[in-house]
């Protein structure tokens, strides 16, 4: 007689512990489709967008802004005939200087990439804001630099900039390195951007103009836009000088860096492409000639 209350509370335990199991399973089912619902109500992150030079492995990004800054010193050095350890000093004092940002402010009367000052003799203010010139005048104090090659990027762009804090530009050598690496051609394949969607049709024109300011000028053919296709800009890279090779890719990542600017799309050196849509380097069945870079801009 005394064991029936005892079958009936084990009884009850079990029917209270499975009722329990079924509302947090309940619970959870819940839970999902009110995630999914809120997931499918809230809009895509926006993209980021950034630059990349890849070495070692590793990433080092720079914003698109200042990405075509980086461009332009290595375009510079490359049209100056100069190595890829002084590109490699001109970005990490860019970074340290101005975040590779043309501001128009700074220490006293510091303005620019490399915050010279128009009261040291660098130039006017309106000299020393356009990017060219102010790169133009660190390369000319840099070459004076006897071994600059050979010296710690602390030395070399101390001896250049005189700054208050000589060692601070230590900490940006290795983003500087992979860039000039990249921007140089010694390094191919290894810089990419992710951009958003062009804003407004590309122009052939302009980066004709930008490859102007930046190379010199290169030898170029531009191919009208047709019903099927985007209008493009062949660059002939066998004026710069040694390799055609290096000097395709050092024109090829340029075009990757400056492409927000410039409403690039693709870019195609060798055997290989860069889209903007997937952010990648990917192999093309329709190879260009040695030393040739094609861009197409958008329509």
């Amino acid at each position: 007689m005394a064991r029936r209350p005892r079958r009936r509370r084990r009884s009850r335990v079990a029917g209270a512990l499975l009722a329990v199991v079924a509302f947090v399973v309940a619970l959870g089912v819940a839970a999902a489709v009110v995630v999914t619902a809120l997931d499918r109500l809230q809009p895509d992150a926006p993209l980021v967008a950034r630059c990349a030079a890849t070495l070692d492995d590793t990433d080092w990004t720079l914003s698109p802004d200042q990405a075509q800054h980086a461009a332009l010193f290595a375009a510079m050095a490359e049209r100056r005939h100069l190595p890829a350890r002084a590109v490699t000093i001109a970005i990490a004092t860019g970074m340290q200087e101005s975040k590779l940002e043309n501001i128009d402010y700074g220490d006293r009367d510091s303005i620019g990439l490399f915050q010279q000052r128009p009261s040291q003799g660098w130039g006017t203010v309106e000299e020393i804001m356009d990017p060219v010139y102010s790169t133009g005048k660190f390369y000319d104090g840099l070459v004076k630099v006897k071994g600059y090659e050979d010296l710690e990027v602390t030395v070399a762009a101390q001896a250049v900039q005189r700054s208050g804090f000589p060692d601070a530009y230590a900490q940006h050598e290795t983003r500087a390195r992979a860039w000039a690496s990249a921007l140089t051609g010694h390094s191919p394949e290894t810089l990419t951007c992710t951009l958003p969607e062009p804003a407004e049709p590309g122009s052939p024109d302009a980066a004709v103009a930008r490859l102007e300011r930046d190379f010199g000028g290169l030898a170029h053919e531009q191919v009208p836009a047709t019903d099927d296709e985007p209008a493009s800009l062949v660059v002939h890279t066998g004026t710069l000088g040694d390799t055609p090779e290096r000097q395709a890719w050092a024109v090829a990542a340029w075009a990757v860096a400056t492409a927000q600017v410039l409403g690039t799309t693709s870019v195609d050196v060798a055997d290989r492409t860069w889209a903007r849509d997937s952010a990648e380097w990917t192999s093309t069945d329709a190879p260009l000639a040695t030393g040739d870079v094609r861009l197409t801009f958008a329509p």
